[in-house]
Protein backbone atom coordinates (compact mmCIF):
# COMPACT_ATOMS: atom_id res chain seq x y z
CA UNK A 1 0.00 0.00 0.00
CA UNK A 2 2.78 2.40 1.15
CA UNK A 3 4.85 1.71 -2.44
CA UNK A 4 1.30 2.77 -3.94
CA UNK A 5 0.92 5.88 -2.35
CA UNK A 6 4.32 6.80 -3.32
CA UNK A 7 4.28 6.08 -6.89
CA UNK A 8 0.91 8.28 -6.69
CA UNK A 9 3.15 11.10 -5.16
CA UNK A 10 5.87 10.82 -7.40
CA UNK A 11 3.29 10.91 -10.77
CA UNK A 12 1.57 14.86 -9.70
CA UNK A 13 2.51 17.69 -11.89
CA UNK A 14 3.47 20.94 -10.66
CA UNK A 15 3.99 24.49 -11.15
CA UNK A 16 5.39 26.82 -8.04
CA UNK A 17 4.02 30.57 -9.47
CA UNK A 18 6.31 31.93 -6.76
CA UNK A 19 9.55 31.19 -6.23
CA UNK A 20 12.11 33.54 -4.74
CA UNK A 21 15.09 31.66 -6.53
CA UNK A 22 17.45 34.94 -6.38
CA UNK A 23 17.31 35.08 -2.78
CA UNK A 24 20.57 34.86 -1.33
CA UNK A 25 19.90 32.01 1.06
CA UNK A 26 19.76 29.72 -2.45
CA UNK A 27 23.25 30.66 -2.26
CA UNK A 28 24.07 29.29 1.29
CA UNK A 29 23.53 33.23 2.35
CA UNK A 30 22.10 34.20 5.65
CA UNK A 31 21.88 37.58 6.62
CA UNK A 32 25.50 38.72 4.55
CA UNK A 33 27.45 35.80 6.01
CA UNK A 34 28.34 32.19 3.85
CA UNK A 35 26.79 29.00 6.14
CA UNK A 36 27.05 26.34 3.74
CA UNK A 37 28.10 26.23 -0.02
CA UNK A 38 25.79 27.25 -3.32
CA UNK A 39 22.97 24.69 -3.20
CA UNK A 40 20.57 26.49 -5.64
CA UNK A 41 21.13 23.23 -7.84
CA UNK A 42 20.37 20.86 -5.62
CA UNK A 43 17.35 22.59 -4.84
CA UNK A 44 16.23 22.62 -8.27
CA UNK A 45 17.32 19.13 -8.80
CA UNK A 46 14.60 18.34 -5.50
CA UNK A 47 11.81 19.90 -7.28
CA UNK A 48 12.27 18.34 -10.62
CA UNK A 49 12.18 14.94 -8.80
CA UNK A 50 9.25 15.92 -6.56
CA UNK A 51 6.83 16.84 -9.94
CA UNK A 52 7.60 20.37 -10.69
CA UNK A 53 7.19 21.14 -14.18
CA UNK A 54 7.73 24.68 -14.02
CA UNK A 55 8.38 27.21 -12.02
CA UNK A 56 7.81 30.93 -11.76
CA UNK A 57 10.71 33.05 -10.85
CA UNK A 58 9.27 36.35 -8.81
CA UNK A 59 11.21 39.64 -9.85
CA UNK A 60 10.32 42.65 -6.97
CA UNK A 61 12.68 44.97 -8.15
CA UNK A 62 14.03 45.98 -11.36
CA UNK A 63 17.86 45.03 -9.55
CA UNK A 64 16.80 42.02 -9.34
CA UNK A 65 15.89 41.12 -13.15
CA UNK A 66 18.81 40.37 -14.70
CA UNK A 67 19.72 37.65 -12.34
CA UNK A 68 16.06 35.91 -12.64
CA UNK A 69 16.87 36.26 -16.57
CA UNK A 70 19.92 34.28 -16.25
CA UNK A 71 18.86 31.67 -14.63
CA UNK A 72 15.83 31.17 -16.56
CA UNK A 73 17.67 31.32 -19.53
CA UNK A 74 19.55 28.27 -18.35
CA UNK A 75 16.47 26.09 -17.82
CA UNK A 76 13.50 25.79 -20.36
CA UNK A 77 10.98 24.63 -16.96
CA UNK A 78 12.00 28.37 -15.31
CA UNK A 79 9.90 31.52 -16.15
CA UNK A 80 10.22 34.84 -14.46
CA UNK A 81 7.80 37.91 -13.44
CA UNK A 82 8.67 41.39 -13.44
CA UNK A 83 7.53 44.31 -11.90
CA UNK A 84 8.03 45.96 -8.69
CA UNK A 85 6.65 44.95 -5.30
CA UNK A 86 4.62 47.76 -3.30
CA UNK A 87 7.23 47.76 -0.49
CA UNK A 88 9.85 48.72 -3.14
CA UNK A 89 8.19 51.43 -5.37
CA UNK A 90 10.14 53.58 -3.70
CA UNK A 91 12.51 52.66 -6.39
CA UNK A 92 10.54 54.72 -8.70
CA UNK A 93 10.44 58.14 -7.71
CA UNK A 94 13.59 59.75 -8.29
CA UNK A 95 13.06 58.81 -12.20
CA UNK A 96 9.79 57.59 -12.73
CA UNK A 97 9.93 57.34 -16.34
CA UNK A 98 13.88 55.52 -16.47
CA UNK A 99 12.38 52.87 -14.52
CA UNK A 100 9.19 52.14 -15.98
CA UNK A 101 11.10 52.41 -19.48
CA UNK A 102 13.30 49.75 -17.49
CA UNK A 103 10.58 47.09 -16.37
CA UNK A 104 9.24 48.03 -19.73
CA UNK A 105 12.49 46.80 -21.73
CA UNK A 106 13.44 43.88 -19.83
CA UNK A 107 10.16 42.63 -20.39
CA UNK A 108 10.15 43.21 -23.94
CA UNK A 109 13.57 41.84 -24.78
CA UNK A 110 12.76 38.77 -22.84
CA UNK A 111 8.81 37.49 -23.82
CA UNK A 112 9.73 34.37 -23.91
CA UNK A 113 10.89 33.90 -20.31
CA UNK A 114 8.49 36.66 -18.66
CA UNK A 115 5.30 35.29 -18.53
CA UNK A 116 3.76 37.75 -16.05
CA UNK A 117 3.81 41.57 -14.56
CA UNK A 118 4.71 41.99 -10.45
CA UNK A 119 5.47 41.59 -8.37
CA UNK A 120 2.79 44.43 -7.83
CA UNK A 121 -0.11 45.57 -5.76
CA UNK A 122 -0.14 46.81 -2.12
CA UNK A 123 1.40 46.44 1.15
CA UNK A 124 0.41 48.02 3.88
CA UNK A 125 1.54 46.14 6.92
CA UNK A 126 4.79 47.33 5.76
CA UNK A 127 4.61 50.98 5.44
CA UNK A 128 8.18 51.91 6.73
CA UNK A 129 9.61 50.80 3.53
CA UNK A 130 6.94 52.37 0.87
CA UNK A 131 4.14 54.76 1.92
CA UNK A 132 0.54 54.01 0.57
CA UNK A 133 0.41 57.09 -1.82
CA UNK A 134 3.64 55.90 -3.64
CA UNK A 135 2.67 52.24 -3.23
CA UNK A 136 -0.89 53.04 -5.11
CA UNK A 137 0.74 55.33 -7.88
CA UNK A 138 2.92 52.80 -8.84
CA UNK A 139 0.84 49.90 -8.81
CA UNK A 140 -1.27 51.37 -11.28
CA UNK A 141 1.58 52.58 -13.57
CA UNK A 142 2.10 48.73 -13.89
CA UNK A 143 -1.04 47.56 -15.28
CA UNK A 144 -0.01 49.62 -18.16
CA UNK A 145 2.34 46.89 -18.44
CA UNK A 146 -0.12 44.55 -18.38
CA UNK A 147 -2.19 46.03 -21.03
CA UNK A 148 0.46 46.36 -23.46
CA UNK A 149 2.35 43.22 -23.19
CA UNK A 150 -1.23 41.36 -22.89
CA UNK A 151 0.34 39.44 -19.41
CA UNK A 152 -1.58 38.46 -16.93
CA UNK A 153 -0.61 39.77 -13.71
CA UNK A 154 0.90 37.90 -10.42
CA UNK A 155 0.01 40.13 -7.54
CA UNK A 156 0.21 41.34 -4.03
CA UNK A 157 -2.24 42.54 -1.74
CA UNK A 158 -1.23 42.77 2.32
CA UNK A 159 -4.09 44.63 4.50
CA UNK A 160 -4.98 46.62 2.01
CA UNK A 161 -7.89 44.66 0.12
CA UNK A 162 -9.91 47.91 -0.47
CA UNK A 163 -7.33 50.06 -1.64
CA UNK A 164 -6.20 47.46 -4.41
CA UNK A 165 -10.31 46.22 -5.31
CA UNK A 166 -10.95 50.10 -5.81
CA UNK A 167 -7.74 50.25 -8.20
CA UNK A 168 -8.92 46.99 -9.87
CA UNK A 169 -11.76 47.90 -10.45
CA UNK A 170 -11.10 51.29 -12.19
CA UNK A 171 -8.53 49.54 -14.59
CA UNK A 172 -11.01 46.86 -15.28
CA UNK A 173 -10.47 47.57 -19.26
CA UNK A 174 -6.43 46.91 -18.23
CA UNK A 175 -7.63 43.02 -16.81
CA UNK A 176 -9.37 41.94 -19.16
CA UNK A 177 -6.73 42.79 -21.98
CA UNK A 178 -4.00 41.03 -19.98
CA UNK A 179 -5.72 38.31 -19.67
CA UNK A 180 -6.33 38.47 -15.37
CA UNK A 181 -3.68 37.33 -12.65
CA UNK A 182 -3.65 36.01 -9.43
CA UNK A 183 -3.69 37.55 -6.15
CA UNK A 184 -0.34 35.40 -4.87
CA UNK A 185 -0.05 34.51 -1.18
CA UNK A 186 -4.05 34.76 0.15
CA UNK A 187 -4.14 35.35 3.41
CA UNK A 188 -7.55 37.43 3.54
CA UNK A 189 -10.99 36.69 4.56
CA UNK A 190 -14.04 34.70 2.53
CA UNK A 191 -15.89 38.28 2.00
CA UNK A 192 -12.42 39.27 0.23
CA UNK A 193 -11.79 36.32 -1.69
CA UNK A 194 -15.17 36.34 -3.17
CA UNK A 195 -14.87 39.52 -4.03
CA UNK A 196 -11.70 38.70 -6.15
CA UNK A 197 -12.96 36.06 -8.04
CA UNK A 198 -16.59 37.40 -8.47
CA UNK A 199 -14.86 40.97 -10.00
CA UNK A 200 -13.05 39.10 -12.61
CA UNK A 201 -13.55 35.28 -14.17
CA UNK A 202 -9.56 35.04 -15.23
CA UNK A 203 -8.48 36.76 -10.78
CA UNK A 204 -7.21 33.68 -9.12
CA UNK A 205 -6.27 32.84 -5.47
CA UNK A 206 -2.56 31.70 -5.20
CA UNK A 207 -1.86 29.67 -2.20
CA UNK A 208 1.11 28.90 0.09
CA UNK A 209 2.28 28.04 3.69
CA UNK A 210 1.10 31.58 4.84
CA UNK A 211 -1.76 31.12 3.72
CA UNK A 212 -2.67 27.62 5.90
CA UNK A 213 -1.18 29.26 8.99
CA UNK A 214 -4.43 30.23 11.26
CA UNK A 215 -8.07 27.45 11.42
CA UNK A 216 -9.35 30.78 10.05
CA UNK A 217 -7.10 30.20 6.84
CA UNK A 218 -7.77 26.89 6.46
CA UNK A 219 -11.77 27.39 6.51
CA UNK A 220 -11.31 29.95 4.04
CA UNK A 221 -9.13 27.89 2.25
CA UNK A 222 -11.86 24.78 1.95
CA UNK A 223 -14.56 27.51 0.22
CA UNK A 224 -12.55 28.66 -2.44
CA UNK A 225 -13.20 26.80 -5.64
CA UNK A 226 -10.69 24.46 -7.34
CA UNK A 227 -10.66 26.32 -10.16
CA UNK A 228 -9.53 29.65 -8.98
CA UNK A 229 -6.76 28.06 -7.07
CA UNK A 230 -2.94 28.02 -7.87
CA UNK A 231 -0.20 26.82 -6.02
CA UNK A 232 3.15 28.17 -4.67
CA UNK A 233 5.62 28.14 -2.06
CA UNK A 234 6.83 31.50 -2.21
CA UNK A 235 10.33 29.91 -1.17
CA UNK A 236 12.60 30.69 0.55
CA UNK A 237 9.53 32.05 2.72
CA UNK A 238 6.01 30.57 3.73
CA UNK A 239 6.66 27.29 4.79
CA UNK A 240 4.33 25.62 6.70
CA UNK A 241 5.71 25.21 10.57
CA UNK A 242 4.92 22.54 13.27
CA UNK A 243 2.70 25.66 14.99
CA UNK A 244 0.95 26.13 11.67
CA UNK A 245 -2.62 24.90 11.85
CA UNK A 246 -2.43 22.63 8.96
CA UNK A 247 0.72 21.25 9.44
CA UNK A 248 -1.47 18.25 10.89
CA UNK A 249 -2.47 17.80 7.20
CA UNK A 250 1.26 17.70 5.79
CA UNK A 251 1.79 13.72 4.80
CA UNK A 252 5.07 14.49 3.08
CA UNK A 253 8.33 14.66 5.21
CA UNK A 254 11.98 15.89 4.08
CA UNK A 255 15.42 15.45 5.91
CA UNK A 256 15.92 18.07 7.53
CA UNK A 257 19.11 19.96 9.67
CA UNK A 258 18.22 22.67 12.07
CA UNK A 259 21.38 24.20 11.93
CA UNK A 260 22.50 26.18 8.77
CA UNK A 261 26.54 25.02 9.57
CA UNK A 262 25.04 21.44 9.52
CA UNK A 263 24.01 21.21 5.71
CA UNK A 264 24.53 18.46 3.44
CA UNK A 265 23.30 17.76 0.12
CA UNK A 266 20.59 15.90 0.93
CA UNK A 267 18.85 17.63 3.46
CA UNK A 268 16.24 20.92 3.38
CA UNK A 269 17.17 23.23 6.10
CA UNK A 270 15.08 24.06 9.07
CA UNK A 271 13.28 27.53 8.32
CA UNK A 272 14.39 27.66 4.44
CA UNK A 273 11.46 26.53 2.09
CA UNK A 274 12.01 24.82 -1.20
CA UNK A 275 10.05 24.23 -4.29
CA UNK A 276 9.76 20.82 -3.20
CA UNK A 277 7.71 21.11 -0.17
CA UNK A 278 4.92 22.18 -2.88
CA UNK A 279 3.43 18.59 -1.99
CA UNK A 280 2.72 19.95 1.24
CA UNK A 281 0.82 23.07 0.18
CA UNK A 282 -1.42 20.52 -1.73
CA UNK A 283 -1.82 18.07 0.81
CA UNK A 284 -3.28 20.37 3.62
CA UNK A 285 -5.36 21.98 0.44
CA UNK A 286 -6.56 18.26 -0.17
CA UNK A 287 -7.30 17.66 3.59
CA UNK A 288 -9.25 20.81 4.21
CA UNK A 289 -11.42 20.11 1.24
CA UNK A 290 -11.57 16.34 1.90
CA UNK A 291 -10.51 15.74 -1.53
CA UNK A 292 -7.97 13.75 -2.91
CA UNK A 293 -4.70 15.34 -4.18
CA UNK A 294 -4.37 13.70 -7.60
CA UNK A 295 -7.43 15.63 -8.42
CA UNK A 296 -6.82 18.71 -6.57
CA UNK A 297 -2.94 18.50 -8.44
CA UNK A 298 -4.34 18.24 -12.14
CA UNK A 299 -6.92 20.88 -11.65
CA UNK A 300 -4.30 23.44 -10.59
CA UNK A 301 -2.00 22.39 -12.83
CA UNK A 302 -4.36 23.41 -16.16
CA UNK A 303 -5.35 26.33 -14.00
CA UNK A 304 -1.35 27.72 -13.92
CA UNK A 305 -1.48 26.83 -17.52
CA UNK A 306 -4.67 28.45 -18.38
CA UNK A 307 -3.76 31.59 -17.61
CA UNK A 308 0.19 31.45 -17.77
CA UNK A 309 1.16 29.39 -20.41
CA UNK A 310 -1.73 28.60 -22.38
CA UNK A 311 0.24 30.63 -25.39
CA UNK A 312 3.41 27.38 -25.17
CA UNK A 313 1.47 24.88 -23.77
Amino acid sequence: MQKSVNLLKMSLKFIDIGANLTDPMFRGLYGGSQKHQDDLELVLNRSWLQGLQKMIITVGTLNEADEALTMAAKDERLFVTMGCHPTRCGEFVNNPDQYYEGLRTKISTNLNKVVAIGECGLDYDRLHFCEKDTQKLYFEKQLQLAEEFKLPLFLHCRNSHEDFMEILTRNRSKLDACGGGVVHSFTGTLEEAKQVIDFHPNLYIGLNGCSLKTEDNLNVVSKIPNDRIMLETDCPWCGIRPSHGGSKLVQTKFPTVKKKDKWTAESLIDGRCEPCQIIQVLEVIAGVKDQPCDKLADIFYENTVKLFFSKTK
